[in-house]
């Protein structure tokens, strides 16, 4: 496939070879289960300081508070007067009620139950835990659930300039684990045959290799489908700055620099098995001049990309949560 010229052209569409599905390059081969439990370990050893993403950043408010368990954590988040991000404990320090159902008003969050306020300075019993906002993710750090040497802050993957950006979160849950969200997305071969519908001429240029490869990341170029034959071809490189993280960078073609980063959150144990989070944060940027007018339109264009990114995932958590089922049963190939 190849990608557009040095120059960008007007319209970045690009009429692709006709093809079929039954008649596309089979990347079974490629998609060797070695090499990609080899990229999954070396993910799952990295450090994450025991952060974890909470949620987006526009779901944290400052008139009413947040609410969501993280591996197996009730946690509330809500902002202080300052606006900034602050998460703790659920329940109620005094008879327990849930403070997601609470209220907040010029930073104190205050219980429903018997109104008992709080704030960051904590209660009796009571401690806030550390949080982060990175402009998109609010992160929330739980040092007993890690059990790693705590980080001052998340380990973040490079952005684009926030200022020149459209940013659009989208949150889904699936009955796995966070390794089996982080195997599914470190396999791109399957994107031309699972996604008909979003890709075209899936190739994977490059793939690690070694013990200890440098850069630990796999090549892909494809083409985003717009309709038919018609799509976008890019080249992306996936790679993973901590465990629970598997990050797209457009490296080459339309949108270059643009992130795709998909998170995996455990949220607890449900019925006797593990469910999980993926929260997958699109940060798209461009050089063309007319990307200015689409920040304009952002309020439109996020739904947009949010469907899009829940109909991927809607196929495949269904394959994540087979994968965590075969694996867990001893019905895993090999």
């Amino acid at each position: 496939m190849a990608l557009p010229d040095p120059a960008p052209r007007r319209i970045p569409l690009r009429r692709m070879p006709a093809t079929t599905w039954q008649r596309q390059r089979p990347t079974w081969r490629g998609a060797a289960p070695g090499l990609i439990d080899a990229a999954l370990k070396r993910a799952l050893a990295r450090p994450s300081g025991n952060w974890f993403v909470l949620a987006a950043s526009s779901e944290v408010r400052d008139d009413r508070p947040f609410g969501r368990v993280v591996a197996g954590t009730e946690i509330v988040a809500w902002r202080g007067a300052d606006g900034g991000l602050l998460a703790a404990p659920g329940a109620c320090p005094h008879l327990g009620a849930p403070l997601c159902r609470g209220a907040v008003a010029e930073g104190r969050l205050t219980c429903r139950w018997h109104g008992l306020s709080l704030d960051a300075g904590g209660f009796p019993g009571w401690d806030p835990f550390p949080a982060y906002d990175d402009g998109v993710l609010a992160w929330v750090r739980l040092d007993r659930v890690g059990g790693e040497r705590p980080l001052p802050r998340p380990v973040l993957p490079v952005r684009p300039d926030p200022s020149g950006t459209i940013a659009a979160v989208e949150s889904v849950a699936g009955r796995c684990e966070p390794e089996d969200v982080v195997a599914n997305r470190l396999d791109p071969w399957h994107g031309s045959w699972f996604h008909p519908y979003s890709f075209i001429g899936l190739r994977v240029t490059e793939t690690p290799s070694g013990p200890d490869p440098d850069p630990d990341r796999m090549v892909v170029e494809v083409a985003y489908k717009v309709a038919g034959r018609w799509g976008v071809p890019v080249r992306a490189a996936f790679s993973c700055p901590e465990p629970r993280t598997v990050v797209m960078h457009i490296i080459e073609g339309e949108g270059e620099g643009s992130v795709v980063e998909t998170h995996a959150t455990p949220l607890g144990v449900r019925d006797g098995i593990p469910r999980t989070a993926v929260i997958e944060a699109t940060i798209a940027t461009s050089e063309r001049s007319g990307f200015a007018v689409a920040r304009r339109l952002a309020p439109a264009i996020r739904p947009l990309v949010r469907a899009a990114a829940r109909r991927l995932w809607r196929d495949d958590l269904a394959y994540a949560e087979r994968r965590y089922t075969l694996r867990t049963t001893g019905r895993w190939p090999g």
